[in-house]
């Protein structure tokens, strides 16, 4: 395969997607022949920098490819880490076509608008010579793992919410509640049920000592910035949710609360069923959700949406409804990477349907061997071989735990050892480093609830 002007080495090509151009198997084959040096610096709150430092072929006839290049890495680089300030350092014709697309009424203008209401400021892209290229100043913090005393962890699902009583890491309660916080535009009804359940929990317990919550979104301190769970919450009254976790607590008692989001804390219950760090959680299901803990079990204080990062560079790639933008990882990695290689495989699915009842009927099919199943199936596996090769040059990754109701059944069977079999003949180092698992049964136990327990610590 060729795309660009570079050819991309792959051996094994997704049969119903026989498009799919890997941006990490690109990227590879594209630096391959790249001299000219320039840098790509994010900076977020708290003065946080992260700096990459990469080149490009700096040619005529490699101008597209170059820019290709650099804006993917600045597409990945925001999804992941965050950041409201992008200095590209040693490239001014790169630097205002960026300028241009990150902008209200450019092509990136999703982007423009999220990163503004997540930091609430203006995204800006920075022209700079390379010399001129801010410092890093990457700072990881602790994520939870406090057992002791007595604890809850709530669980802020887009569907059902959890919570659980903890007495010294063991669980003496924990309830499930469905609620529909993605259709309430009036942030009280979250705070009364988020309340609600903090109650439920603390009458399990002879006291509360601290408050854990897992919830999906993206997060400063404790407030909510954006998040799926406020989704028709209007943004004159934001004021509200930035606070609806800390009030709700308050109402406890004096105790230390800690919100984080839930890929983290996916990643952090992995860590503490291993034992280990350099852990991926990621999940498939209604979209994609990822969260990552370093070698110390420390975040990053990274973003990780990776759902809106690339990972496809194929002019066919299949367009996100909500960012506009083609080949992210939601696409790939979700029920919608499912009903999207159905009718491609002959399964053809009653347009009536939700799409989790669309993937219940390909999960139907898979459990009866169905072999059009299975092919779906083997082709997530394999975009998600190659994507683990681009996830692998941002975090460093021992064990990639996969989750979410795409993984059940047979399916996730076939996805898992799919991926297995494709890094270990084409990339046989990265293999034997990253090991791509399902979590185990201590995992389980720990549970999404009981490590948000665990993530204040005590005064």
């Amino acid at each position: 395969m060729r795309y660009l002007g570079i050819d991309v080495p792959m051996k094994h090509v997704p049969r119903l997607d026989p498009g799919f151009v890997p941006f990490g198997v690109w990227m590879d084959a594209y630096l391959e022949g790249a001299k000219q040096p320039i840098a790509i610096a994010v900076e977020r709150d708290q003065g946080r920098v992260s700096v990459r430092r990469t080149f490009i072929h700096g040619t005529p006839e490699m101008a597209q490819a170059d820019y290709r290049y650099v804006e993917r890495m600045v597409k990945f680089l925001l999804w992941s880490i965050g950041g409201f300030r992008v200095s590209i350092c040693g490239c001014s014709p790169i630097a205002k076509e960026l300028q241009r697309d990150y902008s209200l009424t450019g092509k990136r203008a999703f982007d423009f608008d999220f990163f503004h209401k997540l930091y609430e400021v203006d995204l800006e892209i920075i022209d700079l010579p390379l010399e001129a290229c801010p410092a890093p100043n990457e700072i990881s913090q602790p994520l939870g793992g406090h057992l002791d005393g007595c604890r809850i962890g709530f669980d802020a699902g887009g569907s059902d919410r959890k919570v659980s009583a903890v007495i010294d890491g063991e669980c003496v309660y924990s309830e499930e509640v469905v609620w529909f916080p993605k259709l309430n535009p009036d942030p009280n009804y979250q705070y009364n049920e988020i309340l609600t359940a903090f109650r439920t929990a603390a009458s399990k317990m002879p006291r509360v000592d601290a408050i854990g919550v897992s919830s999906a979104g993206t997060f400063i301190g404790n407030a909510p910035m954006i998040s799926s769970i406020f989704y028709k919450v209007p943004r004159d009254r934001w004021d509200e949710v930035k606070t609806c976790f800390d009030r709700a607590a308050a109402e406890i008692g004096d105790v230390p609360i800690v919100v984080a989001n839930d890929g983290d804390v996916s990643a952090l219950a992995g860590a503490m069923g291993l034992n280990t760090g350099n852990i991926m959680g990621l999940a498939m299901g209604t979209s994609e959700a990822v969260g990552y803990v370093d070698a110390e079990k420390n975040v990053k204080g990274w973003i990780s949406e990776l759902a809106f990062a690339p990972v496809d560079l194929s002019e066919d790639a299949m367009q996100d409804e909500w960012s506009t933008d083609f080949g992210v990882g939601c696409k790939y990695f979700s029920q919608d990477a499912v009903i999207k290689l159905a009718p491609r495989a002959g399964i053809d699915l009653d347009p009536e349907l939700s799409p989790a009842e669309k993937l219940k009927v390909v999960q139907k099919l898979m459990a009866e061997d169905d072999p059009r199943a299975a092919q779906i199936f083997r082709d997530i596996g394999v975009y998600l071989a190659y994507t683990v090769v681009l996830y692998s040059h941002f975090y460093d990754i021992e064990h990639l735990m996969l989750m979410g109701r795409v993984m059940s059944g047979k399916g996730g069977d076939i996805i898992l050892d799919t991926c297995s079999a494709v890094l270990k003949e084409e990339y046989p180092e990265l293999a034997r480093k990253c090991e791509v698992m399902l979590p185990d049964e201590k995992t389980r136990r720990v549970g999404q609830a009981v490590a948000a327990a665990s993530l204040p610590q005590l005064r």
